[in-house]
């Protein structure tokens, strides 16, 4: 039997959220998840939006790469 394990070298993450505070622990928490396949951030975009209702809408893309 054959094994063979390829390394993630790029991987990128989309996150949600109607709070700031919320979005910032979902995206703590998956950094921490990632470290243990070697990933480290290597970009972060995020944006605010207001729904018709006047409520904050929060989202993120978070770009992991290869620690080298």
């Amino acid at each position: 039997m054959n094994f063979q394990f390829d390394l993630i070298e790029d991987k990128v993450e989309f996150f949600e959220a109607p709070a700031l505070k919320d979005l910032e622990k979902k995206i703590n928490a998956q950094i921490e998840h990632n470290k243990a396949i070697l990933l480290t951030v290597h970009h972060v975009s995020h944006q605010m939006h207001l729904d018709e209702n006047g409520r904050t809408y929060y989202s993120a893309v978070v770009h992991f790469k290869a620690k080298k």
